[in-house]
């Protein structure tokens, strides 16, 4: 569904963020995208949503084709009719509006009232906290009610593709449980695929069936996710395992974290 294709991104015709990345996001699967603060994953999320162009950003190489559709460079309304939302990392809702009608605008694009309607149910399904919150000022709920109601906006407008950045962020294990199960849900049940950007390493691996590691504005590693999560790199620099019993000084830690093994 999703190809990038050697991507490079340059924000302000100076800074050089993506430096030919490339990947793909099936039908209807959930891939997790991993990397440290700075590595290029929002970057690369806004290059597909089209959010580039505000932030004097470009796509400068490569290619980003959506169900075989050139989107590099485009603008956020045509890939949110082509499809695609993104849930950006903030929780960022209409703080004035009530509950139900921050659902409602994601669903602005929609002509048809019965199928908003119906839609409406159905997100009240996935978050049953939402229902009982319908008239309350979204400002007023809490982070892990915004979160739900962020997904559930962006859900109203039926896209084929989420893309989903950070939406663990600031959030207690238990309201990241109830997150993830009903993403995962939304998955299996809508048959929306999703890419997801999450410093959560180990929820992202359970969630998603394949995953990229990003390093430096490139992908440094990918594979299935079950494979990935046995792979000693992943293991002590993303999951905080180590072999047991093993100990290293220092200088052995700090010398070993410069020669990643993909780096090599």
């Amino acid at each position: 569904m999703l190809k990038l294709n050697n991507v490079e991104v340059i924000y302000s015709n100076v800074i050089l963020v993506l430096k030919g990345i490339s990947l793909e996001v099936p039908d209807g699967v959930i891939v997790a995208l991993l990397g440290a603060n700075g590595a290029g994953k929002t970057t690369t999320l806004k290059a597909i949503s089209g959010l580039l162009s505000i932030e004097d950003g470009r796509v400068t190489d490569g290619s980003i084709e959506f169900d075989s559709i050139r989107i590099d460079n485009g603008d956020p309304e045509t890939t949110v009719k082509l499809g695609i939302a993104q849930i950006l990392e903030g929780r960022l809702v209409f703080q004035h509006l009530t509950v139900e009608e921050n659902l409602l605008a994601g669903a602005y694009s929609v002509r048809n009232r019965e199928k908003v309607k119906s839609d409406l149910d159905l997100m009240y399904q996935y978050f049953p906290r939402l229902k009982q919150l319908r008239t309350r000022t979204s400002g007023y709920l809490s982070g892990g009610e915004q979160q739900m109601l962020v997904i559930g906006s962006a859900l109203m407008a039926r896209p084929k593709l989420m893309l989903l950045d950070e939406p663990s962020l600031g959030l207690s294990p238990r309201m990241v449980e109830e997150i993830f199960t009903v993403i995962y849900r939304i998955n299996q049940e809508e048959k929306t695929a999703m890419l997801l950007v999450e410093q959560n390493a180990r929820a992202a691996l359970d969630l998603a069936s394949y995953g990229y590691v990003m390093e430096n504005g490139r992908i440094v590693l990918d594979g299935p996710t079950d494979k990935l999560r046995e792979n000693e790199d992943i293991k002590e620099f993303y999951l905080g395992l180590s072999e047991v019993g093993e100990k290293k000084s220092y200088k052995d830690v700090k010398h070993y974290r410069r020669r990643k093994r993909w780096l090599g």
